[in-house]
């Protein structure tokens, strides 16, 4: 028990009249002028137009990802020589097949041979594609079991270089 203290009667007169603090009220977080008002309209102007960009540049490379997946699934067959053969006649059906996705269908579907190395090469080929894939799909399974693997390594490098960075122009 703590013992009761007695104050003097002035200073319970002034204790009795205390009342709380005056808060001042809550600052509003809504802008005070137009000025600022506007400049959030225009930033979220801004970040959608950048969310429309980002979301048509992805539809658009729809073709790109389903590409480099399936070539994933070639590699494997590539790599082996007992598949290799299989590997190479899908791989050249993958990039025939990512072109005609890229290109109008009349600009790339009737083209093989030469006309079709030098449509892959003034798309962004690289040089090293364009030789190994002349006529490789036309040589006996021997032949294309006999590649070296640096050769085999390098046409799945190219192929995945090629479907990500060819340019298709707007």
């Amino acid at each position: 028990m703590e013992p009761k203290i007695q104050l003097d009667p002035m200073t319970e007169t002034a204790l009795r009249s205390l009342h709380d603090i005056a808060v001042p009220p809550h600052v509003s977080w809504l802008p005070q002028t137009w000025g600022w008002a506007a400049l959030a309209v225009l930033l979220g102007i801004a970040v959608l137009a950048a969310l429309l960009v980002w979301l048509r540049r992805y539809r658009r490379n729809a073709y790109r990802r389903e590409a480099l997946r399936l070539l994933d699934g070639i590699e494997a067959d590539i790599r082996s020589p007992s598949s290799r053969e299989k590997g190479v006649h899908e791989l050249s059906e993958l990039l025939k097949r990512t072109a005609l996705a890229a290109w109008p269908r009349s600009d790339v579907a009737a083209l093989t041979g030469q006309a079709w190395l030098q449509r892959m090469d003034s798309r962004g080929a690289y040089k090293a594609l364009t030789r190994l894939l002349d006529d490789l799909e036309y040589h006996d399974s021997a032949a294309i079991a006999a590649l070296p693997p640096d050769s085999a390594n390098e046409l799945i490098l190219n192929s995945r270089r090629w479907i990500r960075r060819h340019h298709v122009s707007a």
